[in-house]
């Protein structure tokens, strides 16, 4: 088991649990595009595995582009700024596009990332967040599909890291204490 791994980690939700929300999320994305086209912008590095995993459940003509983004540095806090580190590589001007992160929680990042995408005038801009930590919300913003709404705690796993270290754990854990393991 993941948590066997690594001390202080307890499992939060499991590989099944994953993938079967996973699926769930790709078949109701699916329904609402009714056969359109999309584009799929993972928020690099943490969503990587979530957007393999979606794409997959997503019966739809999509394609795949990436944003990277910074607040968090090597520690467990936001800073609060957001850095772009990497742009778009293809227009999407008039496209359908669905921006998919890892986790939704204080809001900043995605509400830079949405008016980055918006910026470039879609015709559409949805958010799929694995995670979902409504009590840290410093920014209005929501997800159209979302995995699992979790408690304010640290989660490592399924793309979550903590200095870059637990992204390879296919379960998503609460971590206690991350600067002692």
């Amino acid at each position: 088991m993941a948590a066997d791994m690594h001390q202080n980690l307890e499992i939060l939700y499991t590989r099944q649990q994953i993938a079967e929300r996973v699926a769930e999320m790709g078949a109701q994305i699916t329904r609402d595009l009714n056969g359109e086209k999309l584009v799929m912008v993972g928020v690099l590095k943490g969503a990587a595995p979530f957007l393999a995993d979606l794409a997959r459940a997503v019966n739809v003509d999509a394609t795949f582009d990436f944003v990277a983004t910074s607040s968090y540095g090597c520690g467990q806090r936001s800073s609060g700024a957001v850095k772009l580190i990497k742009d778009l590589d293809e227009p999407v001007e008039g496209k359908n596009v669905l921006v998919v992160e890892d986790i939704l929680d204080t809001g900043l990042t995605l509400n830079y990332i949405s008016k980055l995408v918006m910026a470039h005038q879609p015709r559409s801009l949805s958010i799929a967040a694995l995670l979902d930590k409504p009590s840290r919300r410093k920014m209005p913003i929501q997800a159209r599909y979302i995995g699992f709404t979790i408690p304010d705690a640290y989660v490592v796993g399924y793309g979550l890291d903590y200095a870059e270290r637990y992204r390879n754990l296919p379960d998503v854990c609460v971590i206690e204490n991350p600067e002692t393991n």
